[in-house]
């Protein structure tokens, strides 16, 4: 977050270059930054594998989309609350990995917009029709109430921070509830 795109301001490359070295899990990087692909060879240098930039972010995505690709991440984008899912039928087959944001991003502990289920949906049907296996994240009031919900919708990867780390039986159980949901 840069503070631009969206009000918050949060880690960066050092954070990232720490990270690395101690878990071979891949890492994605959200970048809630205006004109992100100008950091892409430096977040990929520091370690990141998975590139989210938001297509709001961006003055030409496809050229951004590009830049993650070459600099050897996988290419993602993120999706505001008010942007159709349409947007994205022309860069579909440049992307791994949609993120369907269902709260308005820079801030933690909103609540689950059920309104974007539909739009969840939506790239579920364009993912199928282009033939591509779209990865189609959710962030957003992810949470055991919810998950099931998202994941009937078309959702593939759950992202959630306060409905596993707030979770009132710890985080495993957290994560273990919202697995059960999708069940």
């Amino acid at each position: 977050m840069d503070g631009s795109f969206v009000p918050n301001i949060t880690i960066g490359i050092p954070v990232l270059e720490a990270i690395r070295p101690i878990t071979k899990l891949p890492i994605d990087v959200h970048m809630m930054v205006v004109e992100p692909a100008r950091f892409a060879q430096q977040f990929a240098d520091a370690g990141a594998d998975i590139f989210t930039i938001h297509v709001e972010a961006c003055d030409d995505l496809e050229a951004s989309l590009n830049d993650a690709r070459a600099a050897g991440m996988r290419p993602a984008v993120s999706m505001k609350p008010d942007t159709p899912a349409s947007v994205l039928q022309s860069v579909l087959p440049l992307i791994d990995r949609v993120l369907v944001m269902t709260v308005e991003p820079g801030f933690g502990g909103q609540s689950f917009m059920p309104e974007m289920l539909p739009k969840i949906a939506r790239l579920a049907d364009m993912a199928h029709a282009a033939g591509t296996e779209l990865e189609i994240a959710v962030d957003g009031g992810i949470k055991d109430d919810t998950a099931g919900d998202v994941i009937d919708a078309g959702a593939t990867t759950l992202i959630s921070g306060t409905g596993v780390f707030n979770y009132a039986g710890g985080m495993k159980a957290g994560i273990e509830a919202m697995r059960s949901a999708g069940s």
